[in-house]
């Protein structure tokens, strides 16, 4: 059987805007779920369609901050460092690939991309903009628990993980707020209520989460289901 041939977004390194830079887990689950791997390095909007064209299944992955100036805001002094090619790259992805109905999962800062590409909002800063914020990026090891999230019944998330609460990694300090045209929340962190998963219904897959399930391929797979339901989606 052929495999699904999945694009993975790609960012910038921390240190140096001449290197780009992915962690090798995005590419090693959606290996080990079957899929066929292809990086995406950050181009232009126009460039999108095309790309679209040669992939079966999308992975937007984590990193930099979306620039707030995307979803009418200015911003907050947390937000150190935008890479606006990549913005305009990811929303014009993710729009086009919701055009087709074509296999979407979104990670970390890919599920904040997914919200402004349906005219979401998000939190710039959790720590001073949400009251009674846990701690969404404690130290430890990226696959350690940080908290609970809790997942809605009746949702895809639901569906594809057969849990109402799991425990997960959590690296990030921004967040949705407002969700985008046509999503609907599939879950919530516990103590806090900060929306942890997104999802646009009646699609093949069209699924954001907040967390790194990455992280896990190589541990215990507890969200190797995800990128298995994504690979699956893009073979149809």
């Amino acid at each position: 059987m052929k495999r699904p041939l999945i694009g993975i977004t790609i960012g910038y390194s921390s240190q140096d805007r001449e290197i780009f830079s992915l962690r090798d887990d995005y590419v090693r689950a959606v290996e080990k779920a079957g899929g066929l791997p292809l990086v995406l390095a950050p181009g232009t909007a126009e460039d999108a369609p095309s790309l679209l064209d040669h992939l079966d299944g999308l992975l937007l992955t984590g990193g930099a901050d979306v620039d707030p100036e995307l979803y009418g805001e200015a911003p907050h002094e947390s937000v150190t460092r935008v890479i606006p090619e990549r913005d305009a790259l990811e929303i014009a992805l993710c729009r086009e690939a919701l055009r087709r109905d074509m296999p979407l999962l979104a990670i970390c800062r890919g599920q904040q991309v997914l919200n402004v590409a349906t005219g979401g909002t998000l939190v710039q800063d959790l720590p001073s903009q949400w009251k009674g914020a846990v701690n969404h990026d404690p130290e430890g090891e990226r696959w350690s628990p940080a908290h609970d999230v809790r997942i809605l019944p009746g949702t895809r998330l639901r569906e594809i993980l057969g849990e109402e609460r799991v425990a997960v990694n959590s690296f990030h300090h921004q967040a949705v707020r407002e969700p985008g045209r046509g999503t609907v929340v599939s879950a919530y962190s516990e103590g806090d209520d900060v929306v942890e998963a997104i999802e646009v219904p009646g699609r093949r897959l069209a699924l954001g989460v907040q967390w790194h399930p990455e992280a896990f391929w190589d541990k215990d797979g507890r969200f190797q289901p995800l990128f298995e339901a994504l690979v699956r989606a893009s073979r149809r």
